[in-house]
């Protein structure tokens, strides 16, 4: 069974989903794959999981770096779970490329190389947005690449988080847009 809530950010309203063992979907209102994984049968509730969940983000909000983490259960692939545990491993105000991420699978993985697209993609469907950081992931050439939130939310997490958005751009034309 999921249980659901809301929490109003600075930056919209957030859907935020449950389970008995974690948090299993943070999703922005109108964002790209809103409420992916929600089972169909859910009940709104206050959870002792959900509290802390906007507990953390009450603390992450006021321009500080939660010292814990609610439990996550995001559903996932394996490979998709992989990736989202680098994304955890993401330090608080910095950011890390898809190229790096893939390459950190690769090696895990003992393989030679790993695609970034492949990184990328499991990225994008991170269903936990903010707990699981994947707004810290830009494009190996300083660019500002997708968020499923919207870029105007990605731009505005970092800034959050003090790191120098402006040493970044937006690209003017691509898919992760």
């Amino acid at each position: 069974m999921q249980y659901i809530s809301y929490y109003q950010s600075p930056l919209g309203k957030l859907l935020l989903a449950a389970d008995q063992t974690g948090i299993t979907g943070a999703w922005f209102e109108n964002q790209k794959y809103y409420a992916r994984g929600l089972d169909a049968e859910h009940t709104e509730k206050e959870t002792p999981v959900l509290n802390d969940a906007k507990r953390w983000l009450d603390l992450y909000f006021s321009g500080k770096e939660p010292d814990f983490m609610p439990p996550l259960h995001p559903s996932g692939t394996p490979f998709q779970r992989e990736v989202w545990d680098i994304l955890r491993q993401i330090p608080y105000g910095t950011t890390m490329t898809y190229g790096a991420i893939a390459k950190e699978i690769a090696r895990r993985r003992g393989l030679a190389r790993m695609s970034a697209q492949a990184a990328g993609s499991a990225v994008g469907h991170n269903p936990v947005s903010i707990l699981i950081p994947c707004h810290r992931v830009v494009g190996s050439n300083g660019s500002l690449t997708g968020y499923a939130g919207g870029m105007e939310r990605k731009i505005k997490l970092l800034a959050l988080e003090k790191v120098k958005v402006e040493d970044y751009f937006i690209p003017k034309k691509g898919t992760a847009l």
